[in-house]
């Protein structure tokens, strides 16, 4: 298996836990932000917060698109690293659709907040630190990931075509 292969399966289950779990719990636990617990996940999320307030105001549109990257995105990310494990031919236009999915959820999430002021973070710290950095990983990584599965798609298809020409 190639070292790329190895990254990218690294990669769908990062992303895919990181949906499931993290993202899954701020999904379904709603009083997360009221609560004092012990709960690291809560914990999390009220930190995250400081960078983005949607989150602790549990804002329609965060939570219909985490619900949709938690429910959909993330177990589908860890079906991507076992189709790469086990060379399944479903893997390029897998990762590709899960890329496009994370891709049009995150770019809703910036345009919803740009379109309401773009003022929900406690300090530009933490806008930089959480809003920006932190998910800009997840607009790099799926455009390579779109890239490097065209390629590969394309490659397949043109050594289909030659195969064919020969043939004839």
């Amino acid at each position: 298996m190639s070292k790329i292969d190895r990254l990218l399966m690294c990669w769908w289950v990062f992303t895919g836990l990181t949906h499931m779990i993290l993202e899954g719990y701020f999904v379904f636990s709603p009083e997360f932000f009221k609560e004092k617990t012990p709960c690291y996940l809560a914990e999390v999320w009220k930190e995250y917060s400081k960078g983005d307030s949607r989150y602790a105001a549990r804002e329609s549109g965060i939570v219909a698109v985490e619900g949709i990257t938690a429910v959909l995105e993330g177990p589908a990310s860890l079906l991507a690293a076992y189709a790469i494990a086990t060379k399944k031919p479903y893997s390029y236009i897998l990762q590709v659709a899960i890329s496009l999915g994370q891709l049009y959820g995150t770019a809703v999430y910036f345009i919803t907040s740009y379109l309401d002021g773009d003022d929900f973070a406690a300090s530009l710290y933490y806008y930089y630190a959480y809003y920006i950095i932190a998910n800009s990983f997840w607009v790099v990584i799926p455009t390579l990931v779109v890239i490097r599965c065209w390629k590969k798609t394309c490659a397949a298809f043109q050594i289909q075509d030659q195969k064919k020409t020969k043939i004839r």
